[in-house]
């Protein structure tokens, strides 16, 4: 009898759940811990004079913990760590402009996608530089001063097609665009939406190339996290996708995004 109830026991062993999901966990700690940069403009950046966290994933990320009944955690990240955080489970998500691409993918888990037609790798420079630089030619030669942030898209983009130009590696993205405005850099390689933001705030800054993003470019961001948790990624894709159904995120896009408002859907 007692071998009996033991092999009873291992063949029930796969049909009971002894972890927990994330929605359950959320639901237990009462928080969403969010991982973020916050270096981003115009995504996720913390602003030193509020502390707060402004731009378009602070607000997805305000939706998401609403949604759920919980308050936000949020879990400070940085590039060249972002995927090691997230599949250590420092946090549960995190927003900051991610792009999606195949690597990340093949790692972790990707939302749906969110800005799509948006994205796209740019320049910014210095408003007295700005006609002398109208291709990839013009940034690739040994006397143009690149400053890239460490571990993102950015880097990676300069390093396989800035070969022969100078790469200053600067650890604080948000700091970048003031570097270059002083002169310590000359360009800047960075995202569309971010090189319009700061072009705006900084009007020392130009940002020439932003109509034409660099060939093979393209992207669009996601909401990342941790594989194995099917349930959580269908409820963060199920918040995206009624955000999209109900017009909130098209209006979050053209708010900090620069989307054009599609009249026609509204007719």
């Amino acid at each position: 009898m007692k071998k009996f109830f033991i092999l009873l026991m291992i063949l029930l062993l796969p049909l009971v759940n002894v972890e927990a999901g994330h929605l359950e966990d959320i639901s237990a700690r009462g928080k969403i811990r969010i991982g973020t940069t916050g270096d981003y403009i115009p995504m996720s950046y913390l602003n030193p004079a509020t502390g707060e966290y402004e731009g378009i994933d602070a607000e997805l990320s305000k939706i998401i913990a609403a949604s759920l009944g919980v308050k936000i955690e949020y879990v400070p990240t940085t590039w060249p760590t972002l995927a090691a955080d997230m599949q250590a489970e420092k946090f549960d998500i995190a927003l900051c402009g991610i792009s999606r691409n195949f690597a990340r993918a093949k790692t972790m888990a990707m939302s749906d996608a969110y800005g799509e037609g948006l994205f796209g790798k740019t320049i910014l420079c210095r408003k007295s530089d700005a006609k002398k630089f109208k291709s990839v030619a013009d940034l690739n030669k040994p006397t143009v001063r690149i400053m890239i942030n460490p571990g993102g898209t950015n880097e990676k983009f300069a390093r396989a097609n800035l070969p022969n130009a100078k790469l200053i590696v600067h650890e604080e993205n948000a700091d970048i665009p003031i570097q270059i405005a002083e002169g310590k850099a000359d360009i800047m390689i960075t995202e569309t939406v971010e090189a319009v933001s700061w072009v705006k705030r900084e009007p020392r800054l130009a940002a020439p190339l932003v109509d034409k993003p660099f060939e093979g470019t393209r992207h669009s961001c996601g909401i990342l996290m941790a594989k194995g948790d099917q349930e959580f990624l269908n409820y963060v894709n199920f918040v995206l996708a009624e955000l999209r159904m109900d017009g909130t995120l098209e209006k979050l896009e053209i708010k900090y995004l620069g989307r054009k408002a599609n009249a026609s859907k509204r007719l």
